[in-house]
């Protein structure tokens, strides 16, 4: 499945959280999308979901509108992880994974959920509830949740944000494993820049709300003369022009 995003723009009263920003997500492709904290990313994915409703604008899967009659079908298609949003801390992973599993419809849910814990090793605290869990075994469940129902496009909020360099590492590696066996697309919004230059097929820079520059990795560094991403993330994030 493919994303459109055709000139959407989000006020919040009299505050422009996105605007006026356009982009094609390729099939099968990731693109990550970078920017400062309240540059309009979070924005951006919950008008993607169907979560909030642009001022103008329109999101199409598919060329069907996220908002269209067809909403409930295009959603069970697709999922969201971000260790920033927590799930029942009362309910047990297994528990977790049993809800947002008959949310989607997913058949042969137990298998599927033996499938899913023993690849992302989640089978030593399965059965324990999910508040009682380290930073990382959350994420690792977020991500299992995330992927629950097999979806063809995948949100990801800073996946690996708070991790060790292991458990990071292993959500990494476990992400371009997934993505190698599935055909999935995927946007991914990270500050790990080193995540973004491993993971994306393109990237998309956004400030103030703003859509500023666009372009594979390589592009972008060469482009602002910078040695890495990092360092070109920097040079755009502190400007203060528009860069595109």
């Amino acid at each position: 499945m493919n994303i459109k995003v055709q000139n959407l723009t989000k006020k919040f009263n009299n505050y422009l959280a996105v605007n006026n920003i356009t982009f094609t997500l390729e099939r099968s492709k990731t693109l990550g999308l970078l920017g400062p904290n309240g540059c309009g990313k979070t924005t951006s994915i919950g008008m993607m979901l169907g979560l909030i409703t642009p001022s103008s604008g329109e999101v199409l899967i598919d060329g069907q509108n996220v908002d269209s009659t067809n909403r409930n079908d295009l959603l069970s298609k697709m999922n969201f992880a971000s260790p920033y949003i927590e799930l029942p801390k009362k309910l047990t992973v297994k528990q977790n994974l049993e809800v947002y599993g008959r949310l989607y419809g997913v058949k042969d849910l137990k298998n599927r959920i033996t499938e899913i814990s023993e690849d992302l090793n989640l089978n030593n605290f399965l059965n324990k509830n999910t508040g009682e869990l380290s930073s990382g075994q959350k994420n690792r469940v977020s991500l299992a949740k995330s992927l629950i129902n097999k979806p063809n496009i995948l949100f990801l909020d800073e996946p690996t944000a708070s991790l060790d360099p292991d458990i990071g590492d292993f959500v990494r590696e476990y992400i371009e494993i997934y993505k190698s066996k599935n055909q999935i697309t995927i946007l991914l919004a990270s500050h790990n820049m080193k995540e973004v230059e491993r993971l994306c097929d393109t990237i998309i820079m956004m400030k103030e709300g703003k859509i500023v520059d666009r372009g594979t990795c390589k592009d972008l560094i060469s482009r602002h003369g910078r040695d890495n991403l990092e360092d070109t993330f920097l040079k755009i994030a502190r400007s203060k022009n528009e860069v595109a």
